[in-house]
């Protein structure tokens, strides 16, 4: 299957559409089968778009209820809050992050080192495993199932940490996310809901690789990994309203500019910010790099105003703004700035302090936040 994903607007509206009618019934019932790279996957692959706001959350949502109603749609939609459920709650727990890149900044000692070249390289003898992470490497792309299988295998199984393979997905993850890929390691490793591995059975991938694996030795009765002290809650701080001449700052994890909560304030110049995740690979970083220069074009159109490259006085003393940069890199490298939250984060973060089902419980206000009809 070609994983080439333009990281454009217009590419993701076109994917958008092409997809549309896969995300009913047939999402819900097939999205757990993973036939391969050379398969049809049932998975939508929106989120490189999604990733990176050039499809926003509201259009995959809006689609999808209205090709199918909200009750067939119900699980497309779901997945969509999954991620901004994981967003908000990394916002108010941003220790975790840190946390995070304080242990992949770790030497590793000789023998974790060959280790860690085995796995990422795919030869520890463990057929899929070994498959997979190859086509990580060849193609930055893994389905969503498979991800889990990995994950599960590589901490519990290979007995490597659970950080160093939360970054090997990051570096090649051409939809790699802060937030979804950080807390999905973890919820794996069992530190997320604290107590509950999640257990990669032979069983299981057999049956949703239709047969083309049947691993042995896998460790199917893990145990959760422990953390001493949870991760303290941060209250969300408020989102600034902007007025007057302003500049427009981008960055990665929100490019459609053209819907951002500015007003009444005036866009007078827009330019872009790039900060990737540590170790990025060369197509994530032109994944990221593409993608920002096709929201600057728009933004520059939409603004009637230059995009200019952003360097010391770029803003020519005007007042900065920018998206809300979740918790990640464009977060610790954005400048001084008033930041834009969307209503959509607005309504879902407060209830992504704990477990999902608080997020799940609040999709209609979300929703009528958006004004959609749920």
């Amino acid at each position: 299957m070609d994983r080439r994903f333009p990281m454009t607007r217009a590419a993701g509206l076109d994917h958008l559409a092409a997809v549309t009618a896969y995300l009913g019934r047939d999402y819900a019932t097939g999205r757990n089968a993973d036939p391969g790279p050379d398969g049809e996957q049932a998975t939508s692959a929106l989120s490189p778009w999604l990733r990176r706001r050039l499809v926003l959350e509201r259009e995959a949502v809006t689609a999808a209820q209205e090709a199918h109603g909200p009750a067939r749609a119900e699980k497309f939609v779901q997945e969509v809050f999954w991620r901004s459920y994981l967003k908000g709650h990394l916002e108010t727990r941003p220790t975790l992050w840190t946390n995070y890149l304080a242990e992949i900044a770790k030497p590793p000692s000789s023998g974790l080192a060959r280790a860690l070249d085995s796995a990422t390289s795919g030869h520890t003898g463990i057929a899929c495993f070994d498959d997979w992470a190859k086509e990580l490497v060849a193609t930055g792309w893994l389905h969503n199932h498979t991800r889990m299988w990995f994950a599960s295998i590589w901490i519990f199984t290979l007995n490597l940490p659970w950080a160093l393979g939360a970054d090997f997905f990051l570096r090649h993850l051409v939809d790699g996310d802060p937030a979804s890929n950080t807390l999905s390691w973890r919820w794996v490793a069992g530190l997320h809901t604290r107590g509950k591995a999640y257990a990669a059975r032979a069983e299981n991938i057999r049956r949703y690789t239709d047969g083309r694996y049947d691993p042995t030795g896998l460790n199917e009765r893990p145990v959760a990994l422990h953390e001493d002290e949870p991760a303290p809650v941060q209250a969300l701080p408020p989102a600034d309203q902007p007025e007057g001449e302003v500049a427009l700052l981008l960055h990665v994890d929100d490019l459609h500019p053209e819907s951002l909560p500015i007003a009444p304030a005036q866009v007078r110049r827009v330019a872009g910010l790039l900060a990737h995740a540590p170790h990025a690979s060369d197509r994530v970083r032109a994944a990221d790099s593409a993608a920002l220069a096709d929201a600057l074009t728009r933004a520059a159109a939409h603004f009637d105003c230059p995009a200019i490259p952003f360097d010391e006085g770029w803003n020519d003393g005007l007042p900065i703004v920018a998206a809300w940069a979740p918790v990640g890199p464009s977060a610790s490298a954005l400048p001084n700035c008033q930041r834009l939250r969307r209503p959509w984060d607005s309504a879902a973060w407060p209830h992504a302090t704990r477990g999902y089902f608080q997020v799940k419980t609040a999709i209609p206000q979300v929703l009528k936040a958006e004004g959609l009809l749920f």
